[in-house]
């Protein structure tokens, strides 16, 4: 029987995955794929296309706060804020990595099955279309 321990383990990793894996999360990390230099905000932003200033805000506040990137304030003239992976930050290399190699070598099989789909997807709503 599980415990009150082992169910709000499961909660709080569930939240840590959930934000590991949202989608806006990895491409903001991909940005500091490859370097060890902290990178500014505006410089995220125009690495990760579509991305608005308030969901990456959010984002980096997310990671912030859950240890994977820290945040300077430059007081240097421009100022500005400058993020950079924590060491915490940078175990996520080799999960992250795994899931690039792996899309990277099933696209094709993906692709095969959207299409697929959309295809039975089409075919079921053409059979229910009522005929006049």
């Amino acid at each position: 029987m599980a415990t009150a321990h082992d169910v709000n383990a499961v909660e709080v990793s569930r939240l840590v995955l959930d934000q590991l894996a949202d989608k806006w999360t990895i491409l903001v990390l991909s940005t500091f794929c490859g370097g060890t230099q902290a990178v500014r905000f505006n410089e995220i932003r125009r690495r990760v296309p579509g991305i608005s200033q308030k969901t990456l805000t959010q984002c980096l506040r997310r990671l912030e706060r859950n240890g994977i990137v820290e945040r300077r304030v430059i007081m240097a003239a421009p100022l500005g804020v400058e993020y950079s992976v924590t060491p915490l930050g940078w175990t996520l290399a080799e999960p992250f990595g795994a899931l690039q190699a792996w899309a990277n070598k099933y696209l094709p099989r993906v692709l095969e099955a959207q299409a697929c789909f959309d295809k039975r997807l089409q075919e079921h709503e053409a059979a229910c279309e009522p005929t006049s």
